[in-house]
């Protein structure tokens, strides 16, 4: 297992203002965004996401499911063949499957509490490590408009795949973005480690910051 460890310094990152200029910094959360890195956690977590994800489509039949006519198939004796039984036994065509996948079957997976709040501050610190995380004050357009948005994510640190994390549902926001395939958009309460070491760079909103907070730290 590989751990890694902050210095004891703040961690700000790069706020940018709605049109895309670099207005000044903001300092991290030292909980959220300086955690030890643990990348079986993430591991962990990751697999949950797709395991639970998953939607079992491949199914077969079993020989009480097979449509397939009781009549004996030849005479008992004289044929020179073996005793044959019921047709829809696995060794004929058209027959039923032995052992083959069904719809029914659960692939969901669960982690305890603690370990998924441990696996998404390891992913958060391990994008802030890697200075991939920056924020924006606002997002401008009135109505959604994808042009818009290419525009504004010109402006940005350049990467492949962004996400973006909002504080609440913004229809606008949403709309904007939903069109490009190298974009996600998602709810600072939704934040987790598959989406965020999906991305490239990570942008919040200044106000999911604060939002990410109150949801994912606890009071006590």
């Amino acid at each position: 297992m590989v751990t890694y460890l902050f210095e004891n310094t703040k961690m700000k990152i790069a706020l940018y203002d709605a049109t895309g200029k670099k207005s000044g910094d903001i300092t991290l959360n030292k909980t959220l965004f300086e955690a030890k890195i643990n990348p079986d956690l993430m591991h962990r977590a990751v697999v949950m996401r797709l395991a639970n994800k998953r939607n079992p489509i491949a199914h077969v039949q079993t020989r009480g499911e097979v449509s397939m006519t009781t009549k004996k198939a030849f005479r008992q004796k004289g044929t020179g063949n073996a005793r044959r039984g019921a047709l829809s036994t696995t060794l004929l065509r058209g027959g039923a499957a032995s052992h083959g996948p069904r719809n029914t079957r659960n692939f969901s997976k669960a982690m305890p509490k603690k370990e998924r709040r441990a696996a998404l501050y390891s992913a958060l610190s391990a994008q802030a490590k890697d200075k991939n995380i920056f924020a924006l004050e606002k997002f401008a357009g009135k109505t959604p408009k994808t042009a818009d948005f290419v525009e504004l994510l010109s402006k940005l640190p350049e990467a492949k795949k962004y996400l973006f994390v909002i504080p609440e549902k913004n229809e606008v926001f949403e709309k904007s973005a939903r069109n490009l395939p190298n974009v996600r958009v998602i709810l600072a309460s939704y934040t987790n480690p598959y989406d965020l070491l999906w991305a490239d760079k990570v942008c919040f909103l200044k106000e999911a910051l604060t939002k990410l907070e109150d949801v994912f730290i606890s009071k006590k």
